[in-house]
């Protein structure tokens, strides 16, 4: 925006935009509110778009108002022919009109949208940045079964970052592996329903189901010996996948729940494949081991 023979209120209000509204759109997506002191549409909107952005602070949004009777110039270089009139501004560019989200949800929504096209990096993102080598080496000492370590971890993660999905997912297996699941399942309950949406919460949410559905069995010889005298005992068999489960044998329970599946794919409901499902979903969809399991699953199922 040029300001080549602007006056110097004119060239002011220049300057105060570039420094309010372009330069934080760099990274930032701002919601520029154009309103009036006297229009009634613009007060009442005026509530719902300070507790969206407000809720929307972490992840980069933040909200900038115009008054087109002290701004004329701004508002003339936007077109603005009535108000309210809200646009969704990126790297200085206009990239949404929002004037028709007049409700929190609806707002919130095209937010999600935007946000899920745009590399905005909000406050949120990055402290995400700057724990992820912590948050691997949690997921590291978890895997290798030092639980007491990780819970220590995670904890002081979430102390750090307590919405941050990943630090969360981690600390709920952890805590699952631990035996807590009382404090697991509270901590996915204090989840914003958004959050608890996200995939590595699906994990988690699995860890703790898993944990649930199998319980510890102090000793599995006696199941061992019934399923080897009777391969065809399914319920028996399902029964070691769990306490192989709950004694963390992955492998083993993964076999029985394929050697299930392969007897009779439908058995109880189709329950061996579902807790195999559950079964890799607390392992991660990258993790090589699940990809191997699921390869098996094909490979039955199709025969």
């Amino acid at each position: 925006m040029a300001t080549l023979g602007m006056s110097a209120a004119d060239r002011e209000a220049v300057e105060a935009f570039r420094r309010d509204v372009i330069e934080p759109s760099m990274t930032s997506l701002v919601i520029l509110d154009f309103w009036a002191e006297w229009c009634g549409p613009c007060k009442a909107l005026t509530p719902v778009l300070e507790k969206v952005a407000a809720a929307y602070a972490d992840r980069g949004v933040i909200l900038r108002k115009i008054n087109v009777d002290e701004q004329k110039l701004i508002a003339s270089q936007f077109r603005i022919q009535s108000i309210p009139t809200v646009y969704a501004v990126f790297q200085g560019q206009p990239v949404a009109d929002l004037t028709q989200a007049r409700s929190e949800s609806q707002l919130a929504g095209m937010l999600d949208q935007i946000l899920r096209q745009l590399p905005v990096q909000g406050a949120a993102g990055k402290l995400h940045e700057d724990i992820a080598p912590l948050i691997a080496t949690g997921e590291e000492v978890l895997e290798a079964g030092d639980v007491e370590r990780a819970l220590s971890i995670f904890g002081q993660l979430h102390d750090m970052a307590p919405d941050d999905v990943d630090v969360v997912s981690g600390l709920v297996r952890a805590n699952v592996k631990a035996g807590n699941l009382d404090e697991a399942e509270a901590i996915l309950n204090e989840l914003s329903p958004e959050k608890a949406k996200q995939a590595t919460i699906g994990r988690a949410r699995a860890a703790l189901a898993l944990a649930k559905e199998a319980a510890p069995v102090d000793d599995l010889g006696p199941l061992r010996a019934k399923v080897a005298a009777n391969p065809d005992d399914l319920e028996a068999r399902f029964e070691l996948a769990g306490g192989l489960m709950a004694s963390g044998d992955r492998d083993g329970a993964a076999d029985n729940l394929l050697e299930i599946i392969a007897r009779d794919r439908d058995w109880n409901g189709d329950a061996a494949r579902q807790r195999l499902f559950k079964l890799l979903e607390v392992a991660g969809h990258e993790d090589g081991w699940a990809r191997d399991q699921r390869r098996r699953l094909s490979a039955i199922w199709f025969t």
